[in-house]
């Protein structure tokens, strides 16, 4: 089944034949964990638990430990992450503007990939 492509943070995307972009597989996979990690608690008007809210901890007194957990809670309840091998998640924080940086890896459920994933929210 496609999805339509949306990158976060970017607009809908105009395929080659003048149509809304789609795509399935691996991509639309990654777009999905991105979105679910990146989307706050309760703007999901239809599934408001939906989101980890990574945004949430910019420019808070966060421990990185805690953002780690938040994302591995987050992260199993899209069908396209293996739960095994565990997903490495790394995240930094940048205390001169409060950026929280993440890198995933983990093995795509679909085709038994392996899938790095980072992302930024800046303070």
């Amino acid at each position: 089944m496609y999805d339509l492509w949306q990158q976060w943070g970017s607009d809908l995307a105009v395929g080659a034949t003048g149509d809304l972009a789609t795509t399935d597989g691996s991509p639309a996979g990654e777009q999905r964990v991105l979105r679910r990690l990146m989307t706050n608690p309760g703007d999901y008007i239809w599934h408001l638990p939906y989101g980890a809210g990574l945004a949430q901890f910019v420019g808070q007194q966060v421990d990185p430990l805690q953002i780690t957990a938040v994302i591995r809670s987050q992260i199993f309840k899209e069908s396209v992450v293996a739960r095994s091998p565990e997903p490495a998640i790394t995240v930094r924080l940048e205390t001169a503007d409060g950026s929280v940086y993440a890198q995933i890896r983990y093995t795509d459920a679909l085709s038994n990939t392996t899938r790095l994933l980072t992302l930024s929210t800046g303070g």
